[in-house]
């Protein structure tokens, strides 16, 4: 049975999706509970799996029978068994958090957001599970479709943001095939295990280099690596929030594992490291990032979209701490995956409920939710002081490791901007704590003085996923140590 777990974990949420409109048909309620049901066998399969690789190593499943590389495999190792579990984990959270705001903000597309939302989680843990690199990219069009479909029936503004989101995800595409193209006119090969074998006889090559330059390229629009971000903060400020809430922690994340599988299971860490300035490029490109993304964030006035600029700043922590090419770094980077995709979602999370509550997310929308919300607000300040990186909560960890792999590397510029950003990660929820707690929502005066504000909590069908993420992230950094000694240890072959 275990075998058979791959597949099972990708149909699963392809065949809900295809059902989806029968469902709603029925009965549009219970598309709901529908999405419910699929992710939490699809999450449950995936918690198994991953227990399963930690004490029996990597699971193979050929499509077919057919054996690679002329069929397609599925493999799942500890890294992406880690993965497994954050997008199914997530989206799970996710989907039970999203029934009352898909009915205040979609009530005549109930059927389409559950219908969508069961497509990008097929596109996600396709992309994830898969061992061969143009199955990874069919995948990775399905998950970019669905994302482009979510974002489109957002607010005001939302089809010219779909529009951007679309041409430069295009562009990603493209570049990301181009890359492939080149490897299978290399190699004659699409597998993964197969393509590590053959190109280290092929490095010198300048069919091989192009390669990497295409990969590379089109996997940093992906992840919305700064400067190419552009189509990231207008996407997810204008999705329903329900889908800021699912994509947001997840497109960026998925495609920064896409190229840690990359560097370091099609390419070997030589390639990279010693023949070609890759990994000096991509911790500069992460400085840059970082300082970037924390720059245009202070700028913002809008919660979703300052939001959206800490997870660019974010994406160039893990860019950079893999390109410090050192065993702390990669540890911490990869570990910043799994605590970056849990603190955006509880931050989004919080920010749908504003949403719920106010029906907008300027940060002035903010006053008096301290009084009003003090659960939710309580989960706001548990992620806002994650990814500043105060323990126990699991941020501070994951910033140790990249901070103790900067200073390994010598590389003072990356540790001033992984600092910098922590600072200015400070000021940002610091102003919108004292907002928020000082504030009165009446005119904007100050609340000392005023009379009682009643409790106006969220509906628990959204506090109680916001509450049990603000868990996990203090529990994820109790437990870091055990997370990297049995998952993150063997993720990648120089660990």
């Amino acid at each position: 049975m275990i075998a058979q777990i791959p597949v099972f974990i990708v149909v699963i949420p392809l065949l809900c999706s295809f059902l989806t409109p029968l469902v709603g048909l029925w009965r549009k309620d219970l598309c709901y509970y529908w999405s419910v049901l699929a992710l939490s066998l699809c999450a449950l399969a995936s918690i198994d799996t991953l227990f399963a690789v930690i004490q029996g190593g990597p699971i193979h499943y050929r499509m077919g029978g057919w054996a690679p590389p002329f069929g397609i495999e599925y493999v799942i190792d500890h890294l992406n068994a880690m993965m497994l579990v954050i997008v199914s984990a997530i989206s799970l959270i996710v989907a039970i958090y999203s029934k009352r705001s898909v009915e205040q903000e979609l009530p005549d597309r109930v059927v389409y957001f559950y219908t969508i939302f069961l497509l990008q989680v097929t596109g996600f843990v396709g992309i994830v599970i898969t061992g061969d690199l143009f199955n990874l990219y069919v995948f990775l069009e399905v998950a970019s479709l669905a994302g482009y479909a979510l974002v489109a029936v957002g607010e005001d503004g939302a089809p010219l943001a779909t529009f951007r989101y679309i041409v430069m995800g295009t562009i990603g595409a493209c570049f990301y095939l181009l890359g492939v193209g080149y490897i299978y006119v290399s190699t004659g090969s699409l597998n993964m295990a197969d393509v590590y074998q053959i190109l280290p006889d092929l490095y010198h090559s300048k069919v091989v280099l192009t390669a990497v330059a295409f990969l590379l390229a089109g996997l940093a629009v992906k992840m919305a690596l700064f400067p190419v971000h552009v189509w990231l903060p207008d996407a997810y400020t204008k999705a329903p929030s329900a889908a800021s809430a699912l994509i947001a922690p997840l497109m960026t994340k998925i495609s920064l594992y896409v190229m840690i599988r990359v560097l370091f299971t099609v390419f070997k860490p030589a390639l990279f490291i010693d023949l070609l300035p890759v990994a000096d490029i991509m911790v500069w490109a992460g400085v840059i990032a970082i300082l970037g993304g924390a720059t245009m964030a202070l700028a913002q006035t809008d919660l979703k979209r300052m939001l959206c600029y800490i997870v660019v700043a974010e994406v160039g922590y893990i860019v950079g701490g893999v390109g410090l090419a050192n065993a702390t770094a990669i540890k911490g980077a990869i570990l910043h995956i799994l605590n970056d995709a849990v603190m955006t979602v509880g931050l989004f999370t919080v920010a749908g409920i504003v949403v719920y509550k106010t029906g907008r997310h300027d940060l002035s929308d903010c006053k008096d939710l301290f009084k009003k919300m003090p659960f939710t607000m309580a989960a706001f300040v548990v992620g806002a002081l994650s990814i500043i990186g105060v323990p126990p909560t699991c941020g501070f960890f994951s910033k140790w490791y990249l901070i103790h792999g900067a200073v390994i590397a010598k590389h003072w510029a990356f540790l001033v901007a992984l600092l910098l950003s922590s600072l200015v990660s400070v000021v940002l929820f610091f102003r919108i704590i004292e907002i928020g707690y000082v504030f009165q929502a009446s005119h904007g005066e100050h609340a000392h003085g005023a009379e009682h504000t009643a409790i106006d909590e969220a509906p628990l069908s959204m506090l109680v996923p916001t509450i049990a993420i603000a868990v996990a992230i203090i529990l994820i950094g109790l437990y870091n140590q055990t997370i990297l000694s049995n998952i993150i240890d063997f993720a990648v072959p120089m660990l």
